[in-house]
């Protein structure tokens, strides 16, 4: 497999021609990498009007993908996932809907929440049938066989998988009820890039989803900001036409070219037994996490390259373990009060952790649970709310108060309370709980 964007940028580096485009830096500078950065000059081809280099390199991603069309990105999932919600919304208007529905997981990233404000459609959130934590929604095939039986129909429905902690949903089951429907499924699968390549598939593109993003920078080669946009076999053709289009209205007309090179090399790293070492670290995996559940620890999630550590149970919280771990030079993804998540990736070298973490003193568990999910009532849209003039207060005075702000830490970034819903005391209390000091909410009036 050839690598078109990685060769073109080669060739041209090695010219040293006298550079009088964009970047200021004239393949100069001090990180090394200057003479690699280049802009949209003759031959480069243009992200999302691609017709060269960026064109082919994309259909090898498809055809690595299985999808009908796949779309690079600069800026991560994010930007993916507002180019196909965007898509979604205005192919259910050439449907006949004068204001979309959207379903989705109450789990979605902000980066969902954002769109909802940009593109305005009307959003009705899935909450799981069990106890879940802030991060899942296990949304079942039952649950929303019964959902679309009744009710307002939507044009979508929309779910991430796999989640913060490493559950995986059942996207074929909910494919069958969506496409059953008439509904398209859209899936966040920013975490599971590499989920394609296990000897039996377990992507989005291979369950029957229509359209979903991978953020190949979290668990492949790529450079932070790379990603995908998919587009699946079984999807209307339409979506495959406008796809850039999609991505255009929201990206930067100055993409990258280092993180395209990335991604047109992770291709061929992809193509070249990136299958057969993944088998043999994925059954590495499972023999480590197989040793910690053996020596007492509790693990969730049934996603193979990510480790999530129950933290309370072994007698920590989750961020006083993760801080542990720092002092043996083991970094993790993400901790709050119950969790400790660990991202692995193929060929790395387990033994730091597994190490770091047979030594971590097991003590009495500790039983305090996390607060109840709230269910918060909505008020305004997402758009209403954003827009609208806020304040700032701290969290016990916003009882009663409207949300406005769509801020939230990443990681994880998912939002305990959305934008143009009420704070009730179940929000106040998880707020608390995980550290969130002041929220900007609607101002009276307003």
């Amino acid at each position: 497999m050839n690598t078109p964007i990685r060769d073109f940028v080669t060739q041209y580096a090695a010219l040293n021609a006298h550079r009088y485009h964009m970047p200021g830096h004239k393949g100069c500078g001090p990180l090394g990498c200057e003479s690699l950065d280049i802009t949209e000059i003759s031959g480069a081809d243009v992200l999302y009007d691609s017709k060269g280099i960026i064109r082919e390199s994309e259909e090898h991603a498809a055809s690595l993908f299985g999808s009908a069309r796949t779309v690079y990105s600069c800026e991560g999932s994010s930007l993916c996932i507002r180019g196909m919600l965007y898509l979604a919304t205005l192919y259910g208007k050439m449907q006949g809907c004068a204001r979309p529905l959207i379903l989705a997981g109450r789990n979605a990233h902000k980066a969902f929440v954002t769109a909802a404000a940009l593109v305005d459609f009307d959003v009705e959130w899935l909450y799981p049938e069990g106890d879940d934590s802030l991060m899942s929604c296990r949304i079942t095939a039952d649950c929303l066989e019964r959902r679309l039986a009744s009710g307002v129909k939507p044009v979508a429905v929309y779910i991430t998988t796999p989640d913060y902690l490493g559950n995986l949903v059942d996207v074929a089951g909910l494919a069958s009820v969506c496409h059953r429907y008439g509904v398209l499924l859209l899936v966040d699968n920013a975490h599971g890039a590499y989920l394609n390549f296990l000897p039996e598939s377990r992507h989005p593109m291979a369950l029957g989803a229509d359209l979903c993003c991978d953020s190949a920078h979290k668990t492949l080669p790529v450079l932070t900001g790379g990603a995908y946009l998919h587009i699946g076999a079984g999807a209307p053709a339409w979506f495959v036409e406008h796809a850039e289009r999609g991505m255009a209205l929201f990206a930067s007309t100055s993409p990258s070219y280092l993180i395209l090179q990335s991604l047109d090399l992770a291709n061929l790293y992809l193509a070249s037994g990136y299958r057969e070492r993944l088998e043999a670290f994925v059954e590495a995996v499972a023999g480590m996490k197989k040793r910690l559940i053996d020596r007492g620890f509790t693990l969730i999630g049934d996603e193979p390259l990510k480790l999530c550590l129950q933290a309370k149970s072994y007698g920590w919280q989750g961020d006083k373990l993760a801080g542990w771990l720092g002092t043996q030079n083991v970094i993790c993804e993400f901790a709050d009060p119950d969790f400790v998540v660990l991202m692995l990736s193929c060929d790395m070298d387990l033994q730091p952790l597994e190490a770091a973490l047979m030594e971590l003193p097991k003590k009495e568990a500790i039983l305090q649970a996390p607060p109840i999910l709230p269910h918060p009532k909505a008020v305004l849209s997402v758009r209403e709310a954003m827009m609208s003039p806020c304040e700032e207060l701290p969290v016990e005075a916003c009882l009663g108060r409207v949300l406005a702000d769509y801020g939230v830490s990443c990681p994880p970034a998912v939002p305990i309370v959305v934008c143009g819903e009420e704070i009730d005391g179940d929000c106040v209390a998880c707020l608390e709980y995980y550290g969130v000091e002041k929220c900007r909410v609607v101002c009276h009036g307003n």
